[in-house]
C-alpha cells in the first residue's frame, strides 16, 4: 500500500533544516512511502542539496507563502491562501496525499484544516488526540486544547474518534474508554460530564467509567477523554514535573564525587529512563474529527521529534482510522449523523 504524505517544509521554529532530514530517515524506513515537500522550492532544494539526498519517492510542490508562528488564525486563512501549510491540506482535498504533517501555528493549522477539508458527518467539532507514557505502556487523551467548552455529546463524540484511533492504530477491538473527572464515582463532576457519563454507558463502546488525574499514568484505560481545557491544563502539568524530575535528578547526581560516580554506574539505566520518558517520542498529534488526516508536531520540534509526528500520519493513513471512526458513528448515532456537518 503507497501511503502519500504532505509535509509542510516551511513550518514551526525551525523550518526545512528540521522537516527535511526527518522525512528523508522516514523514507528510509517506510519503503512504501511518498513525501511531497511543500513550501519554498529553493529553500527545500538547497536543504536537500545537503543532505545529499534524491529520491523518486520525494517531490517538491512549491509554495510561496508562510504563516507566521504568531500569526492569527483569520490572517492565516485570509491572507496566506498560498502558505505552506494551506497547500499542504490543499493536497489531501485533492486527494493527492492521504495525510499532511505540519509543525506550523496551532490555530492556523487546525483553522485552514477545518475549513479546507470540513467536518466528518457526525461530528461537530475537531479534537486534538495524542499518545501519553503510561505504567502498561501508551494512553490516548483527547481533546488537548482545541474546545474549552464542550457538550456532553462532544464528549461522546471525542469517545468514539479516540477508541476508534487506538483501535486502528494498535489492533485492540475494544479499548476501554476513560472520562476524566474529579472522582470515580458517578454522581461527581460538573453537568456536563455527568451527562457525558451517561451518554457513555448507553454507548457501544468499552467504557470504564470515570477516571482521575493519576489514571492517565497508570495507564488504567486506553482513552482518557475530557474537554481541551482540561486536557492541555494536563498535558502541560504533565511535560512540567517531567522537565522538573529531570533537573532535580541531574541536580542530586551532580551534587559530589560520590553521586557523580554513582551517576557513571547507574549510566545505562538513566538513559533507559530518559528514553521511556522522551517527549520527542510522542511528537505528533492527531486532528481528528476532519475528512482528512492532519498531524500537528511540536513547534519546536528536532528532526529526530518530527520523525514521531511523520510515523504517527503514516500508521493513521495506513489502519484507515476516518473510515474506522465514520463507521462506528454510524453504530452509535443511527439518527441523522449528517446535521452536524459543516457546523
Amino acid at each position: 500500500m503507497t501511503i502519500t504524505l504532505a509535509v509542510d517544509a516551511m513550518g514551526g521554529d525551525h523550518g526545512p533544516s528540521v522537516t527535511i532530514p526527518a522525512s528523508i530517515n522516514a523514507l528510509s524506513k517506510y519503503d512504501q512511502l511518498h513525501i511531497i515537500l511543500v513550501g519554498d522550492q529553493e529553500l527545500i532544494q538547497t536543504e536537500l542539496q545537503k543532505n545529499k539526498y534524491t529520491n523518486t519517492r520525494l517531490s517538491i510542490q512549491h509554495a510561496s507563502e508562510v504563516v507566521e508562528m504568531d500569526e492569527s488564525p483569520q490572517s492565516a486563512l485570509k491572507n496566506k491562501k498560498d502558505s505552506s501549510m494551506r497547500v499542504a491540506i490543499n493536497l489531501i482535498k485533492e486527494e493527492k496525499a492521504q495525510a499532511c504533517v505540519s509543525a506550523g501555528n496551532t490555530g492556523a493549522l487546525m483553522a485552514t484544516a477545518r475549513y479546507v477539508l470540513k467536518m466528518l458527518p457526525g461530528i461537530d467539532r475537531p479534537a486534538i488526540a495524542s499518545s501519553l507514557p503510561s505504567q502498561k505502556g501508551t494512553t490516548y487523551m483527547l481533546d488537548l486544547g482545541a474546545n474549552t467548552d464542550c457538550t456532553a455529546e462532544n464528549l461522546l463524540q471525542f469517545a468514539v474518534m479516540g477508541a476508534m484511533l487506538v483501535s486502528s492504530v494498535t489492533g485492540n477491538s475494544k479499548p476501554s474508554v476513560g472520562l476524566l473527572n474529579i472522582g470515580s464515582e458517578d454522581m461527581k463532576g460538573n453537568e456536563v460530564v455527568r451527562q457525558a457519563g451517561e451518554l457513555l454507558r448507553r454507548s457501544h463502546l468499552n467504557f470504564y467509567g470515570n477516571v482521575e488525574g493519576n489514571d492517565i499514568f497508570k495507564g488504567t484505560t486506553d482513552v482518557v477523554v475530557c474537554d481541551g481545557f482540561v486536557g492541555n491544563v494536563a498535558l502541560k502539568t504533565a511535560e512540567g514535573i517531567a522537565q522538573l524530575m529531570g533537573r532535580f535528578l541531574t541536580q542530586e547526581f551532580k551534587r559530589n564525587w560520590i553521586t557523580k560516580s554513582m551517576a557513571f554506574v547507574s549510566l545505562l539505566v538513566l538513559n533507559r529512563f530518559k528514553k521511556r520518558l522522551d517527549p520527542r517520542r510522542y511528537n505528533g498529534a492527531s486532528f481528528l474529527g476532519l475528512k482528512g488526516i492532519v498531524v500537528k508536531s511540536h513547534g519546536g520540534a528536532d528532526s529526530y521529534s518530527f520523525f514521531y509526528a511523520i510515523r504517527t500520519a503514516i500508521e493513521e493513513s495506513k489502519n484507515n482510522v476516518l473510515e474506522n471512526i465514520q463507521k462506528q458513528l454510524e453504530l452509535e448515532m443511527p439518527l441523522d449523523i449528517s446535521s452536524s456537518e459543516n457546523l
